[in-house]
């Protein structure tokens, strides 16, 4: 149910943020479009502002109906200029008039014979239909035909985008900071939750853990009463073992929980020593192959590094090996069939602890190493632990300056490999 609520929650979120992106860009869109419609507004106004100064100019009126000299583009271009100053309009523009119904390529040369160095001074080349003109007619300026004024405004679209430039950019800004912190708030619902869910096993797997030992200590606890009144010494003996057993089994649970943290807070310096690897394995082994061979399995050694000294600390080494061969037992069933090899590639030597239990999926391997988490089998654990071994080994191998990693497949069988320095 909670898991269901989260991600409501998320959905829920994640549609409101794409809601939101898109009534901005949109709204980007329409302040585009009013920009638009206003540099649209003051360049019709230039226009009409001009032919009317022009139709009010009986002297160019007459000239523009005979013909098209240098003092009549003067003139439209002094106009243009002043009413581009007074509506407050700074763009870089030129203009044309246009003369009857001419295919646009004669009209270039019909402009071009009229005033050519005011079109090549200025780099002027007439296109039909561009983007950035306005024209109007000049009819009721000069009696012609056809004749028209047009305005032509080559960097319209640049302009619009300059004026938008504050508002386009802080809108994007606020759009990237909005995104990236709900982005992160979803992360790290996303964390908590798997936080809050590991954390619940954990306590699960603990309640399992110690409920076992503390129900023996009781039994035990209880026999001893029985054994004490009929004086059997060795019934005696025998459950005060067990009570010491299940008591070293509750105590070395509590220690390694508070090792991991100690080791993650720094708080327990290593004691690093030249330690011959080789050795360590061996003497490990010894109290490994009781458990083993009560099981009915096999392990195998094949110890062929040339080089495996390395600088570490022996007990933490020690614990992460006993670990990492314990978990290949518990996950190999009935009989477990084990192998510890080493080897050498460049200036590190390599641990290997295989087995042929159940294996791991795929979708597993990452998260292996995470603290407090166990492969899901369901309601039923039938492998005891609290989900601390791998992250704690993985711990121990980086403060080594080694690494670990693990091949695996589900139904064949796991092989974790250890690479330390060797000195």
């Amino acid at each position: 149910m909670k898991l269901n609520r989260t991600y409501l929650f998320i959905s829920i979120s994640s549609l409101a943020l794409v809601i939101v992106l898109i009534i901005q860009v949109n709204w980007i869109v329409q302040t585009a479009q009013i920009k638009e419609e206003l540099f649209n507004e003051k360049a019709n106004m230039v226009l009409a502002r001009t032919v009317e100064a022009l139709a009010s100019d009986k002297e160019a009126c007459r000239k523009l109906e005979t013909s098209i000299g240098k003092s009549e583009i003067h003139k439209i271009d002094s106009l243009f200029t002043h009413y581009m100053k007074f509506y407050n309009f700074h763009i870089e523009y030129y203009f044309e008039v246009k003369p009857g119904p001419v295919p646009f390529t004669d009209n270039i040369g019909f402009v071009n014979n009229l005033y050519p160095d005011n079109l090549y001074s200025n780099d002027i080349y007439a296109k039909p239909d561009q983007p950035g003109c306005y024209k109007k007619n000049l009819e009721a300026v000069a009696n012609k035909n056809g004749l028209e004024l047009k305005l032509i405004f080559p960097k319209k679209e640049q302009f619009i985008r300059q004026e938008m430039g504050s508002v386009f950019i802080t809108s994007v800004i606020l759009l990237l900071v909005v995104l990236f912190l709900s982005w992160r708030t979803i992360v790290s619902l996303i964390n908590e939750k798997k936080i809050s869910d590991h954390t619940t096993d954990f306590l699960n797997n603990m309640t399992h853990e110690f409920k076992t030992p503390l129900t023996n200590i009781a039994l035990a606890g209880k026999m001893i009463l029985k054994a004490s009144t009929h004086k059997q010494e060795e019934r005696m003996k025998h459950h005060s073992e067990i009570i010491l057993e299940e008591n070293e089994k509750l105590r070395l649970q509590v220690e390694q929980m508070l090792s991991m943290t100690a080791l993650e807070r720094g708080e327990i310096p290593l004691q690093k020593t030249e330690l011959d690897v080789h050795q360590l394995i061996t003497g490990t082994l010894k109290y490994i192959n009781i458990q083993v061979d009560n099981q009915s399995g096999y392990l195998k050694a094949d110890l062929v590094a040339a080089r495996y000294v390395v600088m570490g600390d022996k007990t933490h080494l020690t614990n992460a090996l006993c670990n990492l061969i314990d978990n290949a037992i518990k996950y190999s069933g009935e009989k477990p069939e084990l192998s510890v090899q080493t080897s050498n590639i460049g200036q590190y030597i390599f641990i290997a602890v295989s087995d042929k239990g159940i294996g791991i999926e795929k979708k597993y391997h990452k998260k292996i190493f995470d603290k407090f988490f166990r492969v899901p089998t369901g309601d039923v654990h039938t492998v005891k632990g609290f989900g601390l071994g791998l992250a704690y080994i993985k711990k121990i191998v980086e403060l080594h300056k080694g690494i670990i990693a693990l091949e695996s497949e589900k139904g064949k069988g796991t092989t974790f490999i250890i690479r330390l320095p060797y000195v």
